[in-house]
């Protein structure tokens, strides 16, 4: 059985009527294997995506759509790691989406 996220697109929807990804350097906390990640990352220039769970990563980088792997990163690392070793004011927009 196939089991579908958000057929409706709600999700997607609620943060677009948050923020504007035109134009706009991204990061993504707790990306998972990219199924959120896919639907806002034509509009962004860049977008750097981070999970702790290391298959989530591979997986989201296996499926990367041939026209967003220039310039979508995924990364597997914890969100502490990654902010000690990234300056502060880099982003315009984070998403922390079904992070715990």
């Amino acid at each position: 059985m196939t089991v579908r996220q958000d057929p409706e697109n709600n999700e997607i929807h609620a943060l677009r009527n948050m923020v504007d990804f035109t134009d706009s350097y991204v990061l993504e906390i707790g990306c998972g294997d990219g199924r959120l990640t896919w639907r806002y990352a034509e509009e962004a220039t860049r977008v750097t995506a981070i999970d702790a769970f290391e298959p989530g990563i591979r997986r989201a980088k296996e499926n990367t759509p041939a026209q967003l792997r220039n310039h979508v990163r995924f990364e597997a690392v914890g969100f502490e790691d990654f902010a000690s070793r990234t300056e502060p004011d880099v982003f315009d927009v984070i998403i922390l989406s079904w992070a715990l």
